[in-house]
Parts: structure tokens; C-alpha cells; sequence
């Protein structure tokens, strides 16, 4: 299967850079590019790509925006393109926004080539990035002043879950693979992502990047308690 990837991002040498190293892929065609949100949902809906290679800020509609819009409006459709979006560090208190816009995951702009590969192929496969580093950092910085959009309903959403589930989405929340959980628990990568599903299933979650969030937003998992 050949990925379908839209670019968007304000600075046109950027476009061009990404252009060339995923179009070296055999398995990854660029359909399209767009230099501000506007044009990202206009070339989203003409072109239907795979994933969106979203940047945050740009002029006009941002990225957020308009990772919001091009998820809710494809959400009735069988067509949903995964967003991932682009930052730099002192864009930080943009990012868990942008996720709980609907987007599959984020990259720093100076990712290597070939983890940028990797982020398309593994978006587009319908799982999520969580890179820990990043995420950890993130996460510790501003979980404590983000407001909380599961406030009220936390307390029941965690109750669902067995206690396997609580631990599981403990590790999912400290940036561990499926197979790190599998062998942290002893148990199979199988079993792992059955009780993944389940977390996300019984909390009404899209993917692994709601779950880390939510996992901060509950106090399962408290700025620092990494290890």
C-alpha cells in the first residue's frame, strides 16, 4: 500500500525538504502541499491523503484549528487522515492541544530522516507516536495548569477499567512500546494489545496519545513519576 502524504507548513524550503526524503520512499507519495490551515483542509478534502504532515503555527488558520476541523469533518466518513503534527520546543504549550484536537502524534521539526519515515508508516497504520522523551517532557510541564476536559467523568471512566488495565495504561502513559509492557509484565505482545484495546475501548479513546493524556489529566500518572 502506498501512503498518501499532504504537507503543510508555512516555510516553503521546510515543504521541500520533507518532499524529498519521504518521495525517496517506495511506499510514500506526497499528493499535495499547503502553506496555512486553510489550504491544509481544502487539499484534505480534494486529495484524501493518509496522513497530514501538520506544522502548528502558521498564518490564518493555524495547525490546530485545522487539525481540528479535518478530523471532525472526516470523522462521518471512511476516510479519516491521521494528523502529525510538527512543532519546535518553544511551541510546547501548543502540543497537548493539538492532540486533543484530534492529531496522532507530533514531531520535532529537526526529526532525523528516517524517524520521520517511521512516524508516517506507523500513523498511517492507525497507531499513534508517543515519543517519551518528548512527551515526558511535555506533559510534566503543563499537565498541572491544562484544563482538564474529563474533570467531572474521571472518576467513573477509571472505575471501567480492570486492574491489569490501570497498569497498562500506567506503561502507556510512561511512553513504553507494546513489547516493553509485554516484557515488564511477562506477558505476550499478543495479550498487550488486547488490554490496550480494551483501555481505549472502555474509555472512550481514540488511540494511545488520549490515553497518556488522560492518564496525567486523572492523576493515574503525576508530573515526575516517570520511573
Amino acid at each position: 500500500m502506498t501512503i498518501r502524504v499532504l504537507l503543510v507548513d508555512d516555510q516553503p524550503l521546510l515543504r521541500t525538504g520533507f518532499r524529498l526524503i519521504l518521495e525517496a520512499e517506495s511506499d510514500i507519495t506526497v499528493v499535495g502541499q499547503a502553506g496555512d490551515g486553510k489550504g491544509a483542509m481544502e487539499q484534505t478534502r480534494a486529495l484524501l491523503p493518509d496522513v497530514v504532515l501538520m506544522d502548528i503555527r502558521m498564518p490564518g488558520v493555524d495547525g490546530i484549528e485545522a487539525t481540528r476541523r479535518i478530523v471532525r469533518e472526516a470523522a462521518p466518513t471512511a476516510h479519516v487522515p491521521k494528523v502529525l503534527v510538527l512543532t519546535t520546543f518553544d511551541l510546547d504549550e501548543y502540543i497537548v492541544e493539538a492532540l486533543r484536537s484530534g492529531a496522532s502524534g507530533f514531531l520535532l521539526k529537526d526529526v532525523p530522516p528516517d524517524e520521520l519515515v517511521q512516524a508516517i508508516r506507523v500513523v498511517a497504520a492507525g497507531d499513534a507516536i508517543v515519543a517519551p522523551s518528548v512527551t515526558r517532557r511535555l506533559l510534566d510541564r503543563f499537565s498541572k495548569r491544562l484544563p482538564s476536559a474529563y474533570e467531572q467523568a474521571t472518576p467513573a471512566r477509571l472505575d471501567r477499567l480492570t486492574e491489569r488495565e490501570l497498569e497498562v495504561l500506567r506503561l502507556i502513559a510512561k511512553g513504553m512500546s507494546n513489547a516493553e509492557i509485554a516484557a515488564k509484565l511477562v506477558v505476550s505482545e499478543t495479550t498487550v494489545k488486547t488490554h490496550v484495546g480494551n483501555v481505549l475501548t472502555k474509555l472512550g479513546l481514540r488511540d494511545r496519545v488520549q490515553a497518556v493524556v488522560l492518564a496525567y489529566e486523572t492523576g493515574l500518572i503525576t508530573p515526575g513519576a516517570m520511573s
